[in-house]
């Protein structure tokens, strides 16, 4: 594992709400807004970039916990911008915090956290659980 980081680092990714990101589930659309767990896979995105620059060839980072607090709504069509900052890292473990925005409004905030483990171990677990 690399770390061409320092604490404060950030990194950021820019999203445009589409039809596919909305609150919908199978019994149908709740909202035409961002769906928490859109806005989640996208965070945990924009904190994996500092994972990508962190892992070595036969490494890979996983997630160890997402946490969103949601604040306001993204309508379809609104350019969310996601900041996520490098608060720590620990031996393999890397923590960001993030917020996101429209315009100068917060959308959500939260904290994410990823390792780094070989890519072996990682298939090794895995087939662990297939049985």
């Amino acid at each position: 594992m690399l770390n061409p980081f320092q604490i404060g680092d950030k990194k950021t990714f820019t999203h445009t709400v589409v039809e596919a990101d909305s609150a919908t589930f199978e019994s149908g659309q709740v909202h035409p807004v961002y769906a928490t767990f859109a806005l989640g896979r996208d965070a945990e995105w924009c904190c994996r970039l500092f994972v990508l620059e962190m892992k070595e060839a036969d490494e890979e980072g996983i997630g160890t916990f997402l946490s969103v607090e949601h604040v306001s709504p993204a309508l379809l069509g609104s350019e969310v911008a996601f900041e996520a900052e490098l608060i720590k890292v620990e031996k393999n473990n890397v923590i960001c915090r993030y917020t996101a925005k429209v315009g100068d409004r917060i959308i959500a905030h939260g904290e994410q956290g990823q390792k780094i483990v070989k890519k072996e171990k990682l298939e090794g677990v895995f087939k662990a659980l297939e049985g």
